[in-house]
């Protein structure tokens, strides 16, 4: 007997999500916004149990999945449903089976996040579909009348994995949050080995991949680096220990080399974590300890990045997939910086493949290119500012090309500004550059009179800096305070010290101080260099950039601290958490924390707080605990903006909301306050710090070193910003017209004028079945790209409500 099979109506398609291949952190989250994402564009959800097993084993392995049931599926790591290799399904008998699976189900979508195995089995799937049915039909396993609605299977890949070993994307989900895990670990043994005097050899996962082992070493300021792209020689032995003995010498108490699972020499011969120990231990009679870090590195709760990564990539997947034709490729959703794109599927397998193809060939050059786009340049200036810095004449540039480049810390304090000096320190003194320390600010520079120094402006060394990598805060001492306060005593102070450029770490204060020096030029001719900043505030709303150091880091601390909060508000069943966050007059920061945490709702300077929105909301929670009667045991959470506004105060909201409520359920304030500053900084601050810092040293070297002044005032850069726009980390003029003061600075709000962020707020409120707003749409319109599809121009009534939809 043919078994029943499901008939889609007109209106109406199911899709199902899968994980397969190793887990990672952050597949519950691309479970989360699939199942959630398809319900909202009318779609049925089905997850697919324990990988390709499930989907060859069919039955109660395919389930309905409805909007509770992924509730709290954010902050778990792992893949709550399941991952399993499957032998079967590399047969086409087994592929077969899996066909007719989806087809008595009703399936016409499938979306897949896994590594590169997994999505090229998928791809496989598709492309043998059409034979499939035909075959089945033969062999009366289905009726043709059975399989003509399905006659075409539409495939979307998310790249699942912790290696971060696919090539045409900057990051897998995952990844980041094991670099995280290995970061934790390599600091804490990092603290016993400076006590100790020790030397540490630390071995991470990756396969035959080594940006963990990469990114772990330049995050965590490793000595040195073994990634199976770049084998060393066979003098490699040597060459690991002049680095270390030179850094021993320069004062260096600790030794840590970081080794990756398959790295080898150029012979392809294995390197092991203990032959390296043996080198240490008796070359240098170096006490020396071999760590393993195993599989802690794929568990933990995912990092705020990768649940961006995988609620945005989720989104997208689901829109791509009903978007796409019987002629359309397979897409694959990948990220490059800030920007979700769709690239070809199987173009990208191609190009992972040729990457260790690459590597069993010694064309060690073609994988080091076949990686992460800017890996390259990662390992270049890792070795760079790893070596003898300030003793090797090869890197030195020519002396009339030495510049002085004064450092300083401008605005709040945030993670990220340390690492930024330490790399361009680094970078600095191996070039021949002499970096000059600014402390405390423009204050304690107008206080470095020449007839009476207090030594606010010092020569850095590399031992003096080395240890900032992992931490937080200012060591140069930071504060709002700008040089109009006094100009003629900043400008002597540039004259005195022959500045010949002026590199500053912040946020707003420290775009409005680049701003007010570059307006005094005319007047003060010390003021004449160029003039370099780079974002770094948790605000994340200096102009010309989205994304700004220590931002990462403050939204890691705040999805630390909702998930507490949440288990609280779990515990009591029926409590909403308003949570205040920081930010000024920027919503960024309750914005991707909202995303990251399911947020119930996010409240912004950006929108404002009025009472209709709030009773809206009431509304919704009221419902939503009345149809779920208290058994969902995922909380609450709001978060408020600390300006969104001056009426509609935290508590005041809280106090509504309990006041409205009724007895039926209740609310509670929760202040993290500058806890959300952060400690240490996050790996993807460290990272991008050492990126930015010396994109930054190499842009003053390229354009102004060895120039006259008339040059560098010729030149409309001579006052700049480095930011990340979309895809790309680019220099932008602060002065002239088209230049960001004129055109992207709104100065009463202390913000960018272009919020990047802005349309993350609809996607929140989809994922969270939040009532939408009309006037929101009709105010913003839809974001450009992709993503604008996935908004609704008319808000849906209760009944239409996705939380209907329940079993």
């Amino acid at each position: 007997m043919t078994p029943s099979v499901y008939t889609p109506s007109a209106n109406a398609r199911r899709v199902a999500i899968m994980t397969s291949g190793g887990d990672s952190q952050g597949m519950n989250g691309v479970v989360r916004a699939v199942v959630r994402m398809s319900i909202h564009m009318g779609c049925e959800a089905y997850a697919i149990l324990e990988g390709y097993e499930g989907l060859v084993r069919g039955g109660d392995a395919i389930k309905r999945m409805y909007w509770e049931d992924v509730r709290g599926y954010l902050s778990i790591g792992g893949t709550l449903i399941g991952t399993k290799r499957c032998q079967e399904f590399k047969a086409r008998s087994g592929r077969m089976e899996a066909a007719k699976n989806l087809v008595m189900k009703g399936i016409s979508g499938l979306i897949v996040c896994g590594g590169d195995g997994s999505l090229t089995g998928a791809d496989i799937f598709r492309s043998e579909w059409p034979s499939l049915l035909d075959e089945l039909v033969q062999t009366k396993q289905l009726t043709p009348e059975q399989i003509e609605p399905h006659r075409h299977l539409n495939i979307c890949g998310l790249v699942g994995s912790i290696d971060n070993d696919f090539s045409g994307t900057d990051a897998t989900i995952g990844c980041y949050s094991s670099l995280q895990r290995i970061c934790e670990m390599v600091d804490a043994v990092d603290d016993t080995a400076a006590s100790h005097m020790r030397g540490f050899v630390i071995e991470v996962m990756g396969r035959n991949c080594g940006w963990l082992a990469l990114m772990a070493s330049i995050a965590t300021g490793a000595d040195y680096v073994f990634i199976p792209e770049k084998p060393p020689g066979q003098d490699w032995e040597e060459e690991m220990c002049e680095i270390v003995i030179s850094h021993r010498k320069l004062g260096k108490r600790r030794t840590i080399i970081i080794i990756s699972e398959g790295a080898q020499n150029t012979e392809l011969q294995k390197i092991t974590a203990d032959q390296v120990v043996k080198v240490l231990t008796e070359k240098l009679k170096l006490d020396t300890r071999k760590t393993v870090l195993g599989h802690i590195q794929r568990g933990g709760l995912p990092s705020y990045y990768d649940r961006w990564l995988a609620t945005l990539q989720g989104v997208e997947a689901v829109k791509a997939l009903l978007e796409a034709t019987p002629e359309t490729p397979s897409p694959v959703i990948t990220v490059r910086e800030n920007k979700i794109l769709r690239s070809d599927l199987q173009e990208c397998v191609r190009l992972t493949k040729s990457a260790g193809a690459a590597l069993k060939g010694k064309d060690f050059k073609k994988a080091m290119n076949l990686r992460d786009i800017e890996f390259k340049d990662y390992f270049d200036s890792y070795k760079l500012t790893t070596s003898t810095t300030e003793e090797n004449p090869r890197l030195r540039l020519p002396k009339e090309k030495h510049m002085r480049i004064a450092i300083i810390h401008v605005g709040a304090p945030c993670a990220g500004m340390n690492p930024a000096v330490r790399a361009a320190v680094a970078y600095c003194l191996s070039r021949g550059h002499t970096p000059l320390a600014i402390y405390n600010g423009f204050p304690g520079l107008q206080r470095h009179h020449a007839d009476k120094p207090v030594g606010s402006v010092r020569e850095l060394k590399w031992i003096d800096v080395d240890d900032w990598v992992n931490q937080g805060g200012s060591e140069l001492g930071t504060n709002r305070s700008l040089p109009s306060e006094d100009v003629p005593t900043t400008a002597d102070c540039f004259r005195l010290y022959k500045f010949d450029a002026l590199f500053l770490i912040g946020g707003f204060e420290a775009f409005t101080s680049a701003s007010q020096i570059r307006n005094n030029r005319d007047k003060y001719p010390s003021f004449r260099i160029p003039l370099l900043v780079l974002p770094a505030t948790i605000s994340n709303n200096v102009p010309g950039t989205e994304y700004s150091l220590g931002s990462d880091t403050c939204l890691n601390t705040l999805v630390g601290f909702c998930d507490v909060i949440r288990q609280s508000a779990s515990a009591s069943r029926r409590r909403v958490f308003v949570v205040e966050t920081q930010g000024g007059k920027s919503g960024y920061l309750a914005t991707m924390t909202g995303l990251a945490v399911g947020a119930l709702a996010v409240y912004t300077p950006e929108d404002g707080i009025n009472m209709r929105m709030l009773l809206r909301d009431i509304d919704f929670i009221r419902e939503d605990f009345q149809d779920d009667k208290g058994a969902a045991r995922a909380g609450k959470i709001i978060l408020r903006n600390e300006r969104a506004s001056e009426i509609y105060t935290t508590q005041m909201i809280a106090d509504v909301i309990n006041v409205e409520a009724q007895g039926r359920f209740d609310a509670r304030v929760a202040v993290p306050g500058h806890y959300q500053q952060g400690m240490k900084p996050s790996p993807i601050d460290r990272i991008r710090s050492f990126k930015l810092a010396i994109k930054c040293m190499q842009f003053l070297e390229d354009n102004f070193a060895g120039k006259s002044r008339d040059e560098i005032n010729a030149n409309p850069l001579n006052a700049a910003i480095i930011g990340i726009q979309g895809s790309d980390a680019v220099f932008s003029p602060m002065g002239s017209d088209l230049g960001l003061e004129a055109t992207q600075a709104d100065w009463a709000m202390r913000r960018q004028i272009t919020e990047y962020w802005r349309p993350v707020k609809g996607i929140i409120d989809i994922l969270s079945g939040r009532p939408n707003d009309t006037n929101w749409l009709a105010e913003y319109g839809k974001p450009p790209g992709p993503l604008g599809e996935a908004f609704t121009s008319v808000a849906p009534s209760r009944s239409g409500s996705p939380l209907a939809q329940r079993p």
